[in-house]
């Protein structure tokens, strides 16, 4: 099925999403993407159905080509005070607020938004799969997401963020149960299955 182009037609639309929802560490990022009506790509997807690379690959094109772009970033410790699902409509906020460009209508990955200002706003359960933007934004916050635990790996490389992004794989559990927990884990999270020894 090929990406749709926009949800509404002639209006200034941007899609939202976010990445590292399903993590036991680090933030969660959101992207907010406007692309020009004519912009299309043959790889373009739901950073889910893409390969590291091909999100590498994307990623300099998004940006050059959009009108405009946000990304931001809400901290482990603002997910725990909040929660996960109030983190991450707030990283999509955010995202929107730093856009050059003000959009007329929202469309968001998932069920669930707040609203933000007086924009009109859409929520699209699989929108990364169905629209451009969307899509665009998804891998956006992917990438700028996995960058950004690269770099906390050089801090702590026990966890092996740099493979599991903070999500909870079997060797990421291992190290917690080992090493404990870091400033950069989500407090609030069940970070191990039985949450044995884990002084929190």
């Amino acid at each position: 099925m090929s990406l749709k182009k926009h949800y509404l037609k002639n209006i200034i639309e941007v899609g939202t999403d976010e990445a590292g929802r399903g993590c036991l560490c680090g933030p969660v990022v959101a992207a907010a993407v406007i692309f020009p009506t004519n912009f299309e790509h043959p790889l373009l997807n739901d950073s889910k159905q893409l390969t590291e690379k091909q999100r590498k690959l994307l990623r300099p094109i998004i940006e050059e080509n959009a009108l405009a772009f946000g990304v931001s970033y809400i901290s482990e410790s603002k997910i725990d005070e909040i929660n996960i699902l109030q983190a991450s409509i707030l990283a999509m906020h955010k995202a929107i607020d730093s856009l050059a460009i003000i959009p007329e209508h929202i469309i968001v990955d998932g069920n669930k938004f707040n609203p933000y200002k007086n924009i009109p706003y859409t929520t699209i359960i699989k929108g990364d799969a169905k629209f451009m933007s969307i899509a665009a934004a998804s891998v956006l916050a992917k990438t700028y997401r996995d960058n950004f635990m690269k770099k906390l790996d050089e801090e702590f490389p026990h966890y092996h963020w740099k493979q599991n992004k903070g999500y909870p794989t079997k060797q990421h559990r291992d190290a917690i149960q080992k090493y404990g927990v870091t400033i950069y884990h989500r407090k609030t999270f069940k970070l191990l299955p039985e949450q044995l020894k884990l002084d929190l």
